[in-house]
């Protein structure tokens, strides 16, 4: 009797297991659809005539596929430019900031001066000051310096940030004393140690802040507008807003130029998909 009521407990908690799951896929299929639907939608507008845009009701297919418009958008804005700045911009920045963070955060986590943690503190506070605030005194800083309309304008008020020293802080905290500890009886500097020890054990964090970093860099748009004014020096984002006139948009070919633009944030994304999963799990964690 005993026997059979267990197995009758055991069958309907699988029952119950089961529905749960279910209604779990159920609710993540919904979530990632309302996700997926507008790049798809933006695929499927880049493809179409100018005047199918705004057909009803929507065609999610084209008829037919215009494959023109990614040429054309190509074209218009001189968009070979505008890529290339973007790429130059956006590794610089990722490269600076991946430097300076690691630094910052390797003697705030394993060297001992005083006032670290007071010194700290204060680094972080600066994540409270809105950047609209510091945009103004930046721009006339680098006015004065002569450098608007130049990519030292875009590029080095970015190279530093509290947010990345404080992620990379929390993931070097979590490596092993001993470690260091065996460096320096093998005759290893504070520098060799950091570069030696920290860095190649720091892959996911580090790989972390660079997808943040550059992502964050390529979808910019206010800083690059405030401080270039030729075509020249404009960056993706910029060059995106040309498309929407006064009185008109060419759709097509914004969207057409979008898709070209997300492409780059894609490969980046899948690249370091497992090092980021694993960065932002160790380095929010520990520490």
């Amino acid at each position: 009797m005993e026997s059979l009521e267990r197995e009758l407990s055991r069958k309907r908690s699988k029952r119950i297991e089961f529905v749960k799951n279910t209604i779990s896929y159920i609710l993540l299929l919904a979530i990632g659809a309302t996700m997926i639907l507008p790049f798809i939608w933006m695929v499927s507008t880049s493809l179409k005539e100018a005047g199918a845009v705004f057909a009803y009701p929507p065609e999610w297919i084209p008829n037919p596929f215009v494959f023109r418009n990614y040429s054309d958008a190509w074209e218009s804005v001189r968009f070979g430019r505008l890529f290339v700045n973007s790429i130059f911009v956006a590794v610089c920045t990722t490269a600076g900031q991946v430097i300076t963070s690691s630094l910052a955060a390797y003697a705030f986590a394993r060297l001992d001066f005083p006032g670290k943690n007071k010194l700290f503190l204060c680094y972080l506070a600066t994540m409270m000051i809105p950047g609209q605030i510091t945009m103004i005194p930046v721009f006339i800083l680098l006015k004065e310096l002569n450098w608007i309309n130049t990519y030292k304008a875009l590029i080095v008020p970015m190279m530093f940030t509290a947010y990345g020293t404080f992620m990379l802080r929390q993931f070097f905290m979590t490596i092993p004393k001993d470690l260091e500890d065996a460096a320096v009886m093998d005759g290893c500097s504070k520098f060799g140690i950091y570069w030696r020890v920290i860095l190649p054990l720091s892959k996911p964090a580090l790989a972390t802040l660079a997808t943040f970093t550059f992502l964050g860099n390529w979808n910019n748009f206010m800083w690059p507008l405030i401080v270039t004014n030729s075509e020249e020096m404009r960056t993706l984002p910029v060059g995106l807003a040309s498309f929407q006139g006064l009185y008109n948009t060419d759709w097509t070919l914004l969207m057409a130029a979008s898709v070209i633009v997300i492409i780059p944030v894609i490969i980046i994304y899948i690249f370091n998909q497992r090092f980021f999963t694993k960065g932002v799990v160790m380095s929010g964690l520990k520490g």
